[in-house]
């Protein structure tokens, strides 16, 4: 039987709902999640749109592997022109909306145009309808769920926005089971500006297997995998936040704005503080083993965390934390809350904070009574909630760092650090050398969940890691803080399996090319015997490159491309602080010399950082190649 996808596209102007269906052979070319929107966003939506009018197009995307019952499957892109950057906006979220989604009936939702008055979509079993939503508007994330779910059904999923979204923040998050975000690149205000407040799935048609007996000789490998890699536990009981006593003992932890790589203060902050103190449970994804998400409960008056919110990650903690010089565990606790009730991106609204701490400092910002300063918690709290809201200098705050900056003059953007205009996540490149290449270069902006860690580098020889990199080619032992050409290729091959996860919607915690539960080799046999594709590990690699050409292309199509692909001045600026990065920089000759050699890689005009007629040709984007005037 043919592999075919169920797409939903929604004239939120019209306030008309059309199923369509896409034929294997697109499917198998854009195989859901991240190249399937990137696929739909380009066919639908013109050039030059703005991110935050009519004719932007949003659309969230699933996979052939969703819903089925293995670990780290559940996985959701959400996809537009972001407020953000103005470059493509694309982000991923776990949780249990996407396999609802599919098992509602959804491969992927397209919105189209502008509701006049605010709206929710509600899917259960293939019937869609769009219902009224004036009635949530200003509400915070909790309460709505509550009350979707009453009008809807107790079991269904929700995706939402909060107030941040309506208020069009331009980091504003998409938020589901009330703490799983689309939080990077501003997808929240995309649904605000669309009077969108939520998507709500309900399914009873769970996926199946094409080939259930293979599927469970895989998922019966679980504990020997394991075993194997005992790592998994250890990530399971400290989850995302326990690697950050381990990046500031290696002087990669960013704090007050990147100024430094280490705080003094970060064991206080840690994960295993986290475990022992504060943590109520572990939280976990559809079908998932690992249980990595944390859940904080806190009665401490003035610092109450409802545990719906669930619990800081590393990201979280290291940007509301150590860049902002606060090093109080609870307080910082219900600063994730807090972003979570309104629904923002805890790195973009830390990172832009910490920038706002240091320009205060330095006399370039009226903070208008916030009391901004590296240490004060309380302060956070306070412009976490103004920037939400709106209210005061968090009117400028919810613009980004970026923008906010642009309007207070050079030496203020010289404090900040994004690239593209999208806030640093907490590994500095200072530290691992491919990450800042990869931060310039990647089409939506820096994140730090697009290729693999230089540190996977340094696994020893015959380790479980070592093997599974060597499926996708051999590095060799390469220095943390090299980014010679061999640097270059191990990025760019590691973007690629990377992309490829998110196209297929898969967790990168749990399939991965190193230390994860599942390695490149399981990728391959789990789409064969998922989907009854005869997949290889050269067609895997293929989809997350065409995948990434898709993203450049349409940046490119938007006239952005190696003017863009630049890093902040902060990071060829000498660390300060003390630990083992203390005095290190970046240099430009080095940065060059690297981004020439992932044009060069990644088939880049090197004069203008397009993909070329010739590389898209050979992915089978031709198509793409017309709208872009000025490709070669």
């Amino acid at each position: 039987m043919a592999l075919t996808a169920t797409v939903y596209h929604v004239d939120l102007t019209r306030g008309t709902i059309e199923t369509r269906t896409l034929p294997e052979d697109v499917y198998r070319k854009y195989p859901g999640g991240s190249a399937l929107a990137a696929y739909l966003l380009l066919q639908t939506m013109p050039a030059g749109a703005d991110p935050l009018g009519p004719d932007n197009v949003l659309v969230l995307a699933v996979s052939p592997l969703t819903g089925l019952a293995i670990s780290g499957q559940s996985r959701m892109t959400a996809c537009a022109r972001s407020p953000l950057t103005g470059a493509v906006g694309d982000s991923q979220c776990g949780g249990f909306f996407p396999a609802e989604m599919r098992m509602a009936g959804a491969d992927a939702f397209v919105f189209t145009g502008q509701a006049a008055t605010p709206v929710y979509l509600w899917l259960h079993d293939g019937r869609a309808e769009l219902k009224p939503a004036g009635h949530l508007w200003g509400k915070v994330t909790a309460d709505v769920d509550r009350l979707l779910k009453q009008e809807c059904d107790p079991k269904a999923e929700v995706a939402q926005i909060g107030p941040a979204g309506e208020n069009r923040v331009r980091f504003a998050a998409i938020m589901n089971m009330v703490n799983r975000a689309n939080g990077r690149t501003g997808m929240g205000a995309v649904m605000g500006a669309k009077r969108l407040k939520a998507v709500v799935v309900r399914g009873s048609k769970p996926p199946k297997p094409a080939d259930p007996e293979k599927f469970r000789e895989l998922t019966k490998r679980l504990k020997a995998l394991q075993e194997a890699n005992p790592g998994i536990g250890w990530f399971g009981e400290f989850g995302t936040a326990g690697v950050l006593a381990i990046q500031d003992k290696m002087g990669g932890l960013p704090t007050r704005n990147y100024d430094e790589g280490t705080f003094e203060a970060a064991k206080a902050i840690d994960g295993s503080t986290l475990a022992k103190t504060l943590l109520k449970e572990r939280d976990t994804c559809y079908a998932c083993v690992v249980k990595c998400k944390r859940v904080v409960e806190i009665h401490e008056p003035g610092l109450e965390v409802d545990p719906v919110y669930g619990g800081p990650e590393y990201e979280t903690l290291a940007l509301f934390g150590s860049m902002c010089g606060v090093g109080d565990l609870k307080l910082l606790s219900r600063a994730s809350a807090d972003a979570n009730k309104y629904g923002m991106d805890t790195i973009s609204c830390g990172g832009t904070i910490a920038w706002a701490m240091e320009a205060k400092a330095r006399g370039l910002l009226d903070d208008q009574g916030l009391g901004l300063a590296y240490g004060d918690g309380q302060s956070l709290l306070r412009a976490i909630e103004a920037i939400a809201l709106r209210r005061g200098v968090g009117d400028l705050l919810a613009e980004g760092s970026l923008r906010a900056a642009q309007r207070l003059g050079p030496a203020a953007v010289d404090l900040t650090v994004t690239a593209k205009g999208q806030e640093l996540p907490a590994h500095m490149p200072q530290h691992k050398r491919s990450l800042g290449l990869i931060y310039a270069v990647n089409p939506f902006g820096a994140d730090h969940q697009s290729s693999e860690h230089d540190s996977m580098l340094k696994a020893k020889p015959g380790s479980l890691q070592r093997r599974r990199l060597a499926e996708l080619g051999e590095f060799g032992d390469l220095d943390l803080r090299d980014l010679s050409d061999d640097k270059v290729r191990f990025a760019y091959r590691t973007q690629c399996f990377y992309s490829a996860l998110d196209s297929l919607g898969l967790c990168q915690f749990v399939w991965g090319p190193s230390w994860q539960l599942y390695g490149p080799a399981e990728t391959v046999e789990l789409v064969r015997y998922g989907t009854g594709w005869d997949a290889t590990m050269d067609e895997v690699l293929r989809m997350g490159e065409r995948r990434l050409h898709l993203l450049r292309g349409f940046n490119a199509r938007e006239g952005i491309g190696k003017n863009a692909d630049t890093l902040p001045k902060k990071l060829f600026q000498p660390l300060g602080g003390k630990g083992p990065t203390a005095g290190v920089a970046l240099t430009a000759e080095e940065f060059e010399r690297a981004r020439a050699s992932y044009y060069e890689l990644a088939g880049c005009d090197p004069a203008t950082g397009y993909p070329t007629r010739a590389r898209l040709a050979a992915l089978g984007l031709d198509w793409l190649a017309e709208t872009i005037p000025a490709a070669r």
